[in-house]
Order: structure tokens, then C-alpha cells, then sequence
């Protein structure tokens, strides 16, 4: 139905140069985003501003938060997102999912809000039957990408991929087509990847510090920062506080927060508040499902 009801707004938009904003139903899975505008989840409730038209905050113009808009530039539907502009786009698996995950900690204490994308049980190249993997959910429209241009893009995960047997040449074909597309949707937005959280070569971490190394040669291919934590549970003596072979307990999901807003200051990815901004976090779906990234 989401590919019907596109098509539709796009036909009747294309021509004026106007961006269609649509209210859907919430059939999304996996991202954290504002409830969608009131009213019949499946017809166009309004006409945005002209396509391209933002305001201060990176915004369309003319269009509440939570909307959907049909972006005429590349014919998909995306989500307003409040404040895009001081936004992060994090794409990840369940270490990121929670509301308390780590990846969001660190982000948010490096000055972001942030906007999530992913699922636990996903990956470059891992899905969980309802989800794609990153690339896929991306473009058959599992979950939506934010409109306008977000202040970071990062990418998180590889341990759905370690623990699925995917092969290198597999995890970093997707990865570099998950980097294409964001690249095209989002010119010259700043992007990085988190590698895998393990126990460190010598220490078993096994394939998923094998993924994070390979995840750390991507990311180099492309010039693009990368934060390694294949080793990080040992680095650090975190083992004490996983709640099962890969998750982190609450006090463990604080302590990896800080040490990656750490890190991504060290990068010099860290966004300095201004005097009307404190960093917030927005919310998502919890995951529930141990054993799975």
C-alpha cells in the first residue's frame, strides 16, 4: 500500500514542483520517529512548500513535525523530524534500539538528538524476518529516512552479521551500498560508523571482532571516522556487566554512553551546544530479544 499511495502523490505532485505530506498508517517498524499526522492513514492531507524550500532548523517549510512528505527529488516518502539539523541519523540493531542504548547515549551526550533507524536482529546483511537488513529496509521503506539534512549520519552493528555467518565480501558489499544511497540522499552530511562490541581478540571476541576490524576497513575505503569497540568489554572490564552473551546491562549501556561521547569528541564529531539547545534523545522501541544484536 506504501508503494500505491507514493506513486499516487508523486503523479499528482511531480508537475507543480510541490512536496506531497501523507499521513501512514504506523506500520514502520524500527525507527524512532514522531506519531504520524491525524486523520485517514492513506490519503495526502496536505500540500507542503516547494520542494528544497527548509527553514532554519533544516525543516520543510510549512510542514509539522510527524508528517510524512514525499520528497520529489528522489520520488520516497520521509519523515519530518523536529530540529533536523541538530539531529543524528543512527542506523543500528537492538545495541541501539532501546531508549538507553549505548550508541544513543554516546550520541546524545556528544550534543545530539537523535533519529533511529534499525531493529535488533538486523544488519549489513542480517534481517529478522519482519526487517530487512540496513540496505534492504532502507529501500523498500521498512522504516523512513528523515527529511531535510541531519547534522550526522551513523551507521552501528556487524553483530547479527558475526553471529549469522555472513561473509566478509557479503557485510562489506552491503556496507558500501548502505553508504552509496546515504551519500546520494544526504550530500555532504558527515557519516560514521561504530564497529561490533566484543571481548577483544585475545579474549574471544571471536567473529564479531573480526567484523568490527572489517567494518573499521570500510570505513577507512571511504575516508569516514570509525569507532572501534571489538575489543571494548575487555578494554574497559565490562564483561561484569553484560546481561547476556551481547547485551549490556542498564549500568553497562551508561558506561559504553560515555566512553563513546568520549570517543566521537576525540573525532572531532561532537556538536557544541548553543544556548537554546541541551542534548535530547528521542524516543524508540525497545528490544526485547536477547541474543540478538
Amino acid at each position: 500500500m506504501r508503494k500505491t499511495l507514493a506513486a499516487k502523490a508523486w503523479t499528482r505532485c511531480a508537475a507543480s514542483g510541490v512536496a506531497a505530506v501523507v499521513a501512514l498508517s504506523a506500520g514502520l517498524s524500527g525507527c524512532g520517529m514522531p506519531a504520524p499526522s491525524p486523520g485517514n492513514p492513506e490519503r495526502p492531507v496536505a500540500a507542503a512548500a516547494a520542494a528544497g524550500s527548509h527553514g532554519a532548523q533544516g525543516n520543510p517549510v510549512g510542514v509539522a513535525a510527524g508528517s510524512r512528505v514525499l520528497n520529489p527529488a528522489n520520488g520516497r516518502l520521509e519523515a519530518v523530524v523536529p530540529e533536523v539539523s541538530r539531529t543524528v541519523l543512527l542506523i543500528g540493531d537492538s545495541q541501539s534500539e532501546p531508549v538507553d542504548g549505548w550508541p544513543r547515549l554516546g550520541l546524545a551526550a556528544a550534543g545530539y538528538k537523535v533519529y533511529f533507524c534499525g531493529r535488533g536482529g538486523t544488519g549489513f546483511v542480517s534481517s529478522n524476518g519482519a526487517t530487512g537488513n540496513y540496505i534492504d529496509a532502507l529501500l523498500r521503506g521498512d522504516w523512513l529516512l528523515p527529511s531535510g539534512t541531519p547534522a550526522l549520519i551513523v551507521i552501528q552493528g556487524g553483530g547479527n552479521d558475526a553471529a549469522g555467518a555472513a561473509s566478509d565480501s557479503q557485510i562489506a558489499a552491503n556496507a558500501e551500498r548502505l553508504i552509496a544511497e546515504l551519500r546520494e540522499r544526504y550530500p555532504g552530511t558527515r557519516m560514521a560508523l561504530i564497529g561490533t562490541l566484543a571481548r577483544g581478540e585475545a579474549h574471544g571476541g571471536g567473529r564479531r571482532t573480526e567484523v568490527d576490524a572489517l567494518l573499521g576497513s570500510v570505513a577507512a575505503s571511504h575516508a569516514l571516522p570509525f569507532v572501534s569497540v571489538g575489543d571494548w568489554l575487555t578494554r574497559y572490564g565490562l564483561v561484569k556487566d553484560l546481561a547476556d552473551t551481547v547485551h549490556m546491562t542498564p549500568a553497562g549501556r551508561q558506561k559504553l554512553g560515555v566512553l563513546l561521547g568520549g570517543s566521537l569528541r576525540d573525532l572531532g564529531l561532537d556538536r557544541k551546544p548553543t544556548a537554546d539547545h541541551q542534548p535530547l534523545r528521542a524516543s524508540g522501541t525497545m528490544d526485547d530479544g536477547p541474543g540478538q544484536d
